[in-house]
């Protein structure tokens, strides 16, 4: 798990339901705890419940006892166990101080029968979005999305739509270099950032730099283990790379001259007076490395 500053941290209420899918909550699960978030499960009782008839899980807590939470999230398989549950509908609508909503395939008929979808445009798992035009016509379905943000309620598609739509809410809460960092760690090299129906105003992927902006830092440069690195963008990620001994290392722009690793660590590039890139630096007046 990543340090993360007391200010961003958030605690999230992971509702599972008796044959609740594994990926629905587990891929979102991995990126929020790395993330650096508090998660925990609650369920109607505290009783085992089994994923998808071959995992057991023993919930945190039971509706009935379950802390508040800043982020309410919920997933599919099975879900008409928990939105078909009037004591948890209930539940569900009397939490106070929510931040955000979230949900994963058809978690979303929970939102939808809370009452929170109201209004708002959503999606569901493909096999069931049918179902959630149909059941629930106050909600604008969109069929081909990998997830919808309607600001504080974001809605995913299936199974594996829940890892993307749990990187952009990290992206939205701690910034595009804090999801970008754990789909990394993840090896989720699969995730396009923003590749979903962004439908609020606090995009976290409006700031990006231009490509161009980045040519002037590639190049040959020396390391601190007295070897060469070789830094180069990446069109794909949308970052510096640097190559080190073979294996390419993720380098992330924060602010004019200065960049992060893939551990949070600063790197100072630095210019000559006719304003060229002659080196780095890891700390701000640190030893420079310089460009070969």
């Amino acid at each position: 798990m990543v340090l993360i500053r007391k200010d961003l941290s958030k605690t999230i209420a992971f509702y599972l339901q008796d044959g609740v899918e594994v990926l629905d909550f587990a891929g979102p699960m991995e990126v929020f705890v790395y993330s650096g978030y508090k998660v925990f499960t609650v369920s109607a009782t505290q009783e085992p419940i089994i994923s998808q008839g071959t995992l057991k899980v023993i919930p945190d807590y039971s509706i009935k006892n379950a802390p508040k939470a800043d982020i309410l999230a919920f997933f599919g398989g099975n879900s008409g166990a928990a939105s078909q549950n009037k004591d948890v509908i209930q539940w569900v609508q009397k939490q106070e101080n929510v931040q955000y909503h979230f949900s994963v395939c058809t978690g979303a008929f929970v939102l939808a029968e809370a009452g929170l979808l109201d209004g708002k445009t959503a999606t569901t798992f493909h096999g069931a979005l049918n179902g959630l035009e149909r059941k629930y016509p106050k909600i604008d379905v969109k069929k081909d999305a990998r997830f919808v943000d309607n600001g504080k309620v974001i809605t995913t598609a299936g199974v594996s739509a829940g890892i993307d739509g749990a990187l952009h809410l990290v992206a939205k809460l701690q910034g595009l270099n804090a999801a970008k960092r754990t789909a990394y760690y993840m090896e989720y090299d699969n995730w396009k950032p923003g590749d979903g129906l962004i439908l609020s105003n606090d995009s976290p992927y409006n700031q990006l730099a231009n490509a161009s902006f980045f040519r002037e830092f590639e190049g040959k440069y020396e390391h601190e283990d007295g070897s060469q690195i070789i830094v180069a963008y990446n069109g794909v990620k949308e970052n510096l790379q640097a190559l080190i001994n073979g294996i390419p290392y993720p380098v992330y722009h924060e602010s004019e001259d200065m960049f992060s690793n893939v551990n949070s660590e600063p790197i100072y590039f630095k210019r000559n007076e006719a304003n060229q890139i002659i080196g780095y630096s890891l700390t701000q007046n640190g030893v420079v490395y310089k460009k070969l």
